[in-house]
């Protein structure tokens, strides 16, 4: 992590990415709703902070005065921003790149997909369950979204450890080091072409071959949105299911008595895993302010960037009550944790589906575990948040 100054005062000089956030973002967040609702930083050529879910909602829904352009808040802008359609796509052109992808995560495809996600789980955890021990991070959920992706694209599961490091590079280490993004953007792009090369003589059943066939009004996509696409996919569809699958092994791991309700009352599964998904949102997506507007009393400025923080709209006690609180049966839960507006995750099945998959099977082989060492849990940096080492004992 880069040495930085440390913030001063979060409601006028935050930096999501201060130790302080990246450990414990909730109490700042909480403040900052109390005195200051929607924060600002010259940091990151400048940007804005909302922490209320109206006001994260209002700017979600608001494509006249904010692009969806540039998705990440960075140290420096990259010149031109990266192309990665859907979600860096603004209308008319959004619907056209999100449109072919909606066939590839309806609840039937996602279905096809869930014995195959079962089965990889079992056998993750018959890698480590003799030992008493793992890091479920990086022994466990890392591994299941890069498998199913890998799968869904038709490339290789082996090759899941360059996945990671892509996603190392352009989501945490990308934040302060452009050349960091470029290279994994670089490296990335060569991959899917070297793949897409192959199914020009060769086709599949994989989402690469599935997006080669599409055409509008008679064409087929162009090169650059392609691939863009297909760089979205590999980082959208892996590093968000990893931390959520993550977060929600903490969450258990350090309240035992949900843990043991969860196992003992399966069928509360899908509930909470939307009570999960709420509490610990795993993605802070950004928007580029184009048009000078008030949002929640505050002048906005064009040119500056927004940190549009749905985890922090998800712990908003106007909206949540017990915001702060994991309630497992929670019966009325509009979270946002897969976005809001025309750009709300394409990708929400699947996530749900790795998600609860996850979690059935880690409970049933080990019902009870605990953090070995609290304190050698570390979170990533950045665009999304999740828990990169966590080491557990258990007893079976």
């Amino acid at each position: 992590m880069s040495a930085r100054a440390p913030s001063k005062d979060w409601a006028t000089d935050f930096d999501h990415t201060d130790p302080r956030w990246i450990e414990d973002p909730f109490p700042i967040w909480d403040e900052l709703r109390s005195r200051c609702p929607v924060a600002h930083t010259e940091r990151f050529q400048g940007a804005y902070f909302p922490s209320r879910y109206a006001d994260v909602r209002e700017i979600a829904y608001d494509t006249e005065h904010f692009s969806s352009r540039r998705v990440v808040v960075r140290e420096e802008r990259i010149e031109p921003p990266p192309p990665s359609p859907p979600i860096t796509s603004d209308p008319p052109d959004h619907r056209l790149a999100r449109m072919p992808l909606l066939p590839a995560f309806n609840p039937r495809a996602v279905e096809r997909l869930t014995p195959r996600t079962r089965n990889l789980c079992m056998e993750l955890i018959d890698r480590f369950i003799g030992k008493g021990r793992c890091d479920a991070a990086v022994d466990y959920a890392q591994h299941i979204p890069t498998c199913v992706i890998a799968h869904m694209l038709g490339v290789p599961e082996e090759e899941g450890d360059q996945f990671r490091l892509w996603i190392k590079q352009a989501l945490e280490e990308g934040i302060h080091d452009n050349a960091k993004t470029l290279e994994a953007l670089k490296e990335m792009t060569a991959y899917f072409k070297q793949e897409i090369a192959v199914r020009g003589t060769r086709r599949g059943e994989d989402l690469i071959s599935f997006l080669l066939e599409v055409r509008h009004e008679g064409k087929p996509l162009d090169e650059a949105g392609l691939l863009g696409t297909l760089r979205l996919l590999l980082i959208a569809g892996i590093d968000t299911t990893w931390s959520a699958i993550g977060a929600s092994l903490w969450h258990l791991a350090t309240h035992p008595r949900d843990a043991a309700r969860l196992a003992a009352e399966p069928e509360l599964m899908d509930t909470a895993v939307e009570e999960l998904l709420r509490a610990y949102a795993p993605v802070t997506m950004a928007r580029e302010v184009i048009k000078e507007v008030e949002i929640g009393g505050c002048r906005m400025k064009p040119g500056h960037m927004v940190l549009l923080s749905f985890p922090a709209a998800n712990r908003d006690p106007e909206v949540f009550a017990d915001a702060d609180k994991v309630v497992l049966d929670r019966a009325e839960n509009r979270h946002a944790a897969f976005g809001l507006g025309i750009h709300r995750c394409v990708g929400s099945n699947l996530a749900r589906m790795e998600l609860r998959v996850a979690l059935e099977a880690w409970l049933r082989r080990i019902p009870q575990f605990r953090l070995e060492d609290p304190q050698a849990v570390t979170w990533s940096e950045g665009t999304v948040r999740g828990p990169r080492r966590l080491p557990v004992q258990f007893s079976t």
